[in-house]
């Protein structure tokens, strides 16, 4: 596994300057409250956890402070369609290490059509393969990306990078963030799927209930619940589908 001597992106944490109202939202969430707590993986950082455990709040305050549109693609484009960024950005100070990348790319699965449109209408810069994004599926467009526009040295942010992928294109987009990583990137990823999850070595950070918590690959849910329904999925539909009992 290769190694840097820090990460680009170290750790995260609240501004001593902003005034915070801890009852308002995203502030109220409780691992938004506990972001002090994450300190990143020089290769690979992964949030997990439940639809509204603010995983993506997080990643997308990190990935505006970074300098990326809120909607995703690189740091000279500016997609935003709809004003839904929350004030955490505003709240949270990095810190980086001394040197900079010379890549980086926001990856979101929910506003991915919005960055494959503004790069129609200004047409497509190179290094992005040779057909428009929309003229792909929407798989064959988030690894034409990987392929084609990540070029390392880089720090990458991606939110739910497997809402576009298939099983076996999970697989080859592992295979392409590990040779990214191997150039000296740094990913944090947010994410349900266990086939992204497993990859070497990476930090896993839970976001709960109870604020955030670093876990192993074996006890996040996304492994937990599919190993269980895999080696016992006749019985777990069963169990599932059954007629509830008046």
């Amino acid at each position: 596994m290769p190694k840097r001597k820090a990460p680009w992106l170290i750790r995260a944490d609240f501004r001593d300057d902003v005034p915070i109202d801890w009852d308002a939202y995203p502030f109220s969430i409780p691992a938004v409250r506990e972001i002090g707590r994450i300190a990143f993986h020089p290769n690979v950082t992964f949030f997990v956890g439940e639809n509204g455990s603010g995983k993506s709040t997080v990643l997308e305050a990190l990935a505006e402070v970074l300098g990326f549109g809120p909607e995703g693609g690189s740091k000279n484009m500016r997609v935003q369609t709809v004003d839904t960024l929350s004030p955490l950005h505003d709240a949270l100070r990095l810190a980086r290490g001394s040197n900079r990348p010379t890549d980086g790319f926001f990856l979101r699965a929910e506003s991915f059509h919005n960055v494959a449109s503004y790069l129609d209408q200004i047409g497509l810069p190179g290094g992005w393969g040779d057909a428009s994004l929309h003229a792909q599926s929407h798989g064959e467009s988030f690894l034409a990306v990987l392929l084609n526009r990540l070029r390392g040295d880089g720090i990458y942010l991606m939110d739910e990078p497997e809402a576009a992928l298939s099983p076996q294109r999970q697989l080859a987009a592992l295979r392409m963030i590990h040779g990214l990583v191997e150039e000296s990137s740094q990913f944090i990823i947010a994410t349900h799927s266990p086939i992204l999850l497993s990859y070497p070595n990476a930090k896993i950070i839970q976001f709960d209930s109870t604020g955030v918590n670093e876990v192993a690959y074996e006890d996040t849910e996304a492994f937990h619940i599919t190993r269980d329904f895999l080696n016992h999925y006749p019985r777990r539909l069963e169990q599932l589908l059954a007629d509830d009992e008046s």
